[in-house]
């Protein structure tokens, strides 16, 4: 048989047609992919408070270009990888930030630091576990006494108090007073 017979005998070669199928609206996509990426990002990231921050920003991002990331193949892998970007930016940002501080500030003497950080938690042991989240989240992370009753789900006077009797506590302990 010769090639012109055979082709005339063969089925036409198939042709792409594009399928018809209508763009999601970026709402659609967002309830979609929002849980996933979240989840991803905790996994990533290894907190949820920044995780809930590059969503945030990384489905702003999206929104900004939607008439074109709606009509890709994978907009859920375009969101991903977004919020990938957006993360690592972040890093090699506080990257640059600690090599600057690093060679600005006094060296750190470690064993001090080590030395520091056995004591605050030896003090810390000896409170009660309320007086303890008391006293943190007042003094260490600088929160009010009604936010910081607000988060243990108690009165802002019984934060003052906890935070009170644990001053006393550790006043009482010879290992962590500077008189």
């Amino acid at each position: 048989m010769n090639e012109a017979a055979r082709l005339e005998r063969s089925d036409p070669p198939a042709i792409a047609v594009p399928i018809d199928r209508e763009a999601p609206t970026f709402s659609s996509f967002f309830e979609a992919e929002k849980d996933r990426l979240f989840r991803a990002l905790c996994v990533i990231t290894g907190s949820r408070g920044e995780s809930e921050d590059l969503v945030q920003e990384a489905f702003t991002r999206v929104f900004d270009r939607w008439d074109r990331v709606s009509a890709m193949e994978d907009a859920a892998g375009y969101l991903h990888r977004t919020a990938v970007n957006l993360f690592l930016k972040q890093v090699r940002r506080a990257r640059l930030t600690m090599r600057r501080a690093i060679g600005l500030g006094p060296e750190l003497d470690l064993v001090e630091l080590v030395e520091d950080r056995q004591l605050i938690a030896s003090a810390l042991a000896r409170l009660t576990p309320r007086q303890r989240a008391a006293l943190v989240l007042t003094e260490a992370l600088g929160y009010s006494g009604e936010e910081a009753g607000h988060i243990l789900g108690i009165k802002a006077s019984t934060v003052r108090s906890l935070t009170h009797q644990a001053r006393i506590t550790l006043k009482a302990n010879p290992e962590t007073n500077d008189d």
